[in-house]
């Protein structure tokens, strides 16, 4: 009798064991996008991803340098942040990175330990612990910059009911599309220079106590024409991934170069979100006109039973239904995930969501890396940066 798989639960209990358990981490808290346009950003992520109004700053709050709109599914908070004028700092990452990640807020129980801890480490300071107070409690906040001009806030929120932060007010509106199944932030993926995985990799092992628990080189993720390596880090109870991605030589340019070229520089490449119902969530986005990236062919599909081994009896979903949309299969020692990557969300080429469905797989697609690769490069040859 084949054994019964569930989608994966991460708690609070220490899973690796290779971590250091100095810096506690509950949970991602928030993702900070920097963006042209607030208002229409929040538009799109509410219409095409249902995304939730949650909360809101600016000028009727009285922030006069930025305005920030903050969307919520289920554990997932957004915030979209815009600058009011041209003398905020904001538009200096805009004009540089276009709109992407700034901010990886990650949930503490104690923020002033939290920078203490990694500061003295040799994490530099973005913000020291700040408390926030307004009449629904106070929060504690402090931050260190990672890989690039991104950002890791520590939010200390437990003496604290407001909607979101002090100096934000909660958001109603009439127009809420029905959410599209999407739970919590699976893991976020770093893209850094040549040469810098390892130095970046090391940062998280010895400044945040991470394990870097699975590791890919060229010699696994390359086509024909392309290559990198990656290494996935991880805190101690599994809730916070990052893998971090180095571009490699190959014979035409990699996913991670075109990045890098456009990003102009290291920062998150995407955002992996997780849902219980992969074929009703990618199907829902794509009635609300999210782009997945085209479909790898037909021998993919025939050689999944080949690929899932023993959890072949384990798979609940029709092989035919996840074709329809494109969506992608592996397997581990653990069970099974199905996952599906978006085009980019951005005009450049670079930040993307991935949505991902675990059923007791804890690993992160090796088995479709070739497949997954080979669809980047056909879009990258459209584009003309292959």
């Amino acid at each position: 009798m084949a054994k019964e798989v569930k989608s994966v639960e991460y708690g609070l209990e220490k899973i690796f064991s290779g971590a250091q358990d100095f810096l506690p981490l509950l949970g991602t808290d928030y993702v900070e996008f920097y963006v042209g346009n607030a208002k229409q950003s929040a538009h799109y992520y509410k219409t095409a991803f249902g995304f939730q109004s949650h909360a809101y700053r600016g000028l009727e709050t009285g922030s006069k340098d930025s305005v920030s709109y903050v969307l919520k599914q289920d554990k997932i908070r957004l915030v979209l942040t815009t600058p009011l004028n041209s003398s905020s700092p904001i538009n200096d990452h805009l004009r540089e990175h276009g709109d992407g990640v700034k901010v990886i807020a990650l949930w503490v129980e104690d923020a002033k330990s939290a920078w203490e801890e990694t500061t003295k480490r040799g994490a530099v300071s973005f913000m020291e612990p700040t408390v926030e107070k307004d009449e629904h409690g106070e929060v504690i906040r402090s931050a260190i910059y990672t890989y690039g001009e991104t950002v890791h806030i520590f939010v200390e929120r437990k003496n604290y009911n407001g909607a979101f932060l002090p100096g934000f007010v909660e958001w109603k509106s009439e127009y809420n599309p029905e959410p599209l199944g999407l739970k919590y932030v699976d893991h976020m993926v770093g893209n850094v220079d040549w040469g810098q995985m390892n130095q970046w990799v090391k940062w998280y092992e010895d400044v945040m106590g991470f394990e870097n628990f699975l590791s890919f080189d060229d010699t696994q993720i390359h086509t024909e024409y392309s290559a990198l390596m990656s290494k996935v880090m991880s805190n101690g109870n599994g809730r916070i991934k990052f893998p971090i991605n180095e571009p490699a030589k190959g014979n035409k340019k990699s996913q991670i170069e075109e990045y890098i070229d456009f990003y102009e520089g290291s920062g998150c490449q995407h955002l992996a979100v997780a849902t219980d119902d992969i074929i009703k969530t990618v199907a829902g986005l794509k009635a609300r006109g999210v782009e997945f990236l085209p479909p790898p062919p037909q021998a993919y599909y025939d050689d999944i039973p080949n690929r899932l081994g023993v959890h072949r009896d384990m798979m609940k979903e029709d092989i035919k239904e996840l074709q329809k949309l494109s969506i992608l299969v592996d397997a581990d020692e653990d069970g099974y995930l199905l996952q599906i990557f978006t085009k980019p969300v951005e005009d450049r080429p670079t930040l993307f969501f991935e949505i991902i469905q675990r059923m007791g797989a804890t690993g992160f697609g090796a088995g479709n890396f070739k497949a997954l690769f080979e669809s980047i490069e056909r879009e990258q040859a459209l584009r003309g940066t292959l």
